[in-house]
C-alpha cells in the first residue's frame, strides 16, 4: 500500500507564503474588540432564529448592536488619531 503522504507535495506544494505577516496579525489583534463584538451580535442573533425573541432577547440583540457601533467608532476614531498624527501612518 503507497502512502500518500509522500506524494503530498506532488499535489499540494507548501509555499512559505500560507502563513499571515506580522502586518496582518497586528491589524486582527487591532480589530479584535469588533471582532468579538460582531461575535456576541452574531450569537445573539442565533439564540432567537428558531424562536419569537423574547424581551430579554431583544435587549441583548440591541445591547450587541450598540457594543459593533461604539467598537467601529472607536476603531475610526483611532485610525483617524493616527493619521493625522505627525510621524504616523498615512
Amino acid at each position: 500500500m503507497k502512502s500518500i503522504a509522500a506524494l503530498q507535495d506532488v499535489v499540494t506544494p507548501w509555499s512559505d507564503g500560507l502563513e499571515p505577516s506580522d502586518a496582518e496579525l497586528d491589524a486582527i489583534e487591532w480589530e479584535m474588540p469588533l471582532i468579538l463584538a460582531e461575535v456576541d451580535l452574531l450569537d445573539a442573533e442565533i439564540a432567537v432564529l428558531d424562536r419569537t425573541p423574547a424581551e430579554l432577547d431583544e435587549r441583548r440583540i440591541r445591547r450587541a448592536r450598540r457594543k459593533v457601533l461604539a467598537a467601529r467608532r472607536t476603531l475610526l476614531n483611532q485610525a483617524a488619531v493616527a493619521a493625522n498624527a505627525p510621524g504616523g501612518a498615512a
